[in-house]
């Protein structure tokens, strides 16, 4: 293969690399923008329900709208639209509750649709009564689109009486006591029978009954917020698992390669037919069939470059041009490795070309990730960057004169030579550590033998190891003596 040809080669793979690169670049920067979206989403949550906070406390608590009785009515105008925004915004939807203040016959506003919520506890009916009562008095209400919420636990059970059957009810509900009773089924057939007030014009608040109340709401939002945040942390584990390397990707990256690197095999056959002098129209089968053996080997290769490129970026701390070069690499040192095996080179020369295919890589991946930073374009920049640093490489190699190379592996020898040297200076300095710290050892277990005299003998060669001066050792009764009494 010529150099303009191994050139073309390096060019495609590194090409394939940054191609690679570039689809993982795109997904993570999209995992980054989507998670600084969910920072927003968060933000305009949690503020939805602050501003309810406020302004329940400031435009009804404050003020005792709606007094003792019908305070939580309005807080619970104030809250649903609060919770409802919030749970929207939290998912980067756009707020969609809008509360209209002006004691008519809509109290809130739901992307254009006019709810009426009744919050009432009182006669026992869960709001159907209030319910009856508002549409009396604005018979067009459910005609025109507009619905009626109550409480969800209201909602709950409405929907259960709604939905059993006489029989049902008269095994499974009491006369009295907790819970729903048969008179209450009977008040909710009864109240549907009619047709005033078709099922589905009902809908349940985000809340209960009992969390809007004047002692309860303060905890019922701020416990919403913490619920937001662990929908926020949710969500954010969904981001960042829809930006994980998928099989599909994969499977795009094993296929472009495979083109890629099957297409240039396949151009570069060609032009090599023809540099022999053989025109297109003289091509025979077996040409063909060896060009399209060729294409079809290399198309293989490039699938596998494709998918361990794939692998190696996203699995390990590797860049797309280091990774090509690492598929490169053994690619290469397979095929000199047969060779090896045909008999066609011997060991050394298995070695050599080893070396070379490993130092030519590494050129490849450097010129690659130098070319990214100067021109960050994709693909193009590692193209260019690959161009010029192969090309200069092999000028700086190839102008090397034979006394050139001589030195250079004269000064490698020398290197070689120093290194063995230092290696069994380095290892006679560890042989003898090794005996003077067994010795040393040997002489402190002597000195912290709980036997007192071999303790004591022990001490004294210990002082004597460490160069303590001999009149200073206290080897004998009368020097103990001296040192401790006078």
């Amino acid at each position: 293969m010529s150099d303009i040809d191994k050139l073309v080669k390096s060019n495609q793979e590194q090409a394939a690399a940054a191609w690679i690169n570039q689809l993982n670049q795109l997904r993570l920067d999209g995992l980054v923008a989507s998670l600084a979206r969910q920072d927003v989403n968060l933000d305009r949550a949690l503020s939805s329900i602050q501003e309810a906070l406020t302004q329940i406390s400031r435009d009804v608590v404050s003020v005792n709208r709606g007094g003792q009785k019908g305070m939580h009515g309005f807080i619970a105008e104030v809250a649903e639209v609060g919770v409802g925004n919030a749970r929207e915004q939290i998912l980067g939807n756009a707020a969609s509750y809008q509360w209209v203040n002006d004691n008519g016959p809509v109290d809130l506003l739901r992307d254009g649709i006019a709810i009426q919520q009744k919050f009432v506890a009182a006669g026992g009916r869960f709001g159907l009564g209030a319910i009856a009562e508002h549409l009396e008095k604005y018979p067009d209400y459910i005609r025109s689109g507009g619905k009626y919420q109550i409480p969800s636990d209201h909602f709950e059970v409405i929907q259960r009486l709604h939905r059993m059957s006489a029989e049902d009810a008269g095994r499974f509900l009491g006369r009295g006591g907790e819970g729903p009773s048969f008179k209450d089924w009977q008040r909710v057939q009864a109240f549907f029978e009619t047709g005033e007030v078709p099922f589905d014009s009902l809908e349940p608040s985000k809340l209960k009954y009992a969390q809007v109340q004047r002692g309860t709401y303060e905890t019922t939002l701020t416990t919403e917020q913490d619920s937001l945040r662990e929908s926020d942390t949710l969500r954010r584990k969904e981001l960042h698992h829809e930006s994980r390397p998928t099989l599909q990707q994969a499977l795009q990256a094993t296929a472009v390669a495979a083109t890629v690197e099957g297409s240039t095999t396949f151009v570069l056959a060609i032009v090599a037919k023809r540099r022999e002098g053989t025109r297109l129209k003289d091509f025979t089968s077996e040409d063909w069939q060896a060009i399209a053996s060729e294409t079809g080997l290399s198309a293989t290769k490039g699938g596998v470059r494709g998918l361990s490129l794939y692998a190696l970026t996203n699995f390990t701390a590797t860049s797309a041009a280091v990774a090509s070069s690492l598929v490169s690499a053994a690619f290469g040192i397979a095929e000199q490795a047969n060779r090896l095996r045909r008999g066609e080179i011997g060991e050394q020369e298995f070695l050599e070309n080893a070396e070379l295919v490993s130092l030519e890589v590494t050129v490849s991946a450097l010129s690659s990730l130098l070319g990214h930073v100067l021109i960050p374009i994709p693909v193009v920049g590692a193209v260019i960057g690959n161009t010029v640093g192969t090309l200069m490489y092999r000028s700086v190699s190839s102008s090397l004169s034979k006394r050139e190379v001589e030195l250079i592996e004269e000064y490698l020898e020398e290197q070689r030579q120093l290194d063995d040297k230092l290696t069994a200076q380095y290892q006679d300095l560890i042989n003898e550590l090794t005996v003077s710290m067994s010795l040393y050892v040997e002489v402190l277990d002597r000195a912290f033998s709980p036997d007192v005299r071999i303790a004591l003998d022990g001490s004294v060669e210990l002082a004597l190891s460490l160069n303590v001066p001999p009149e200073d050792v206290l080897d004998s009764a009368e020097k103990a003596r001296t040192y401790f009494l006078e």
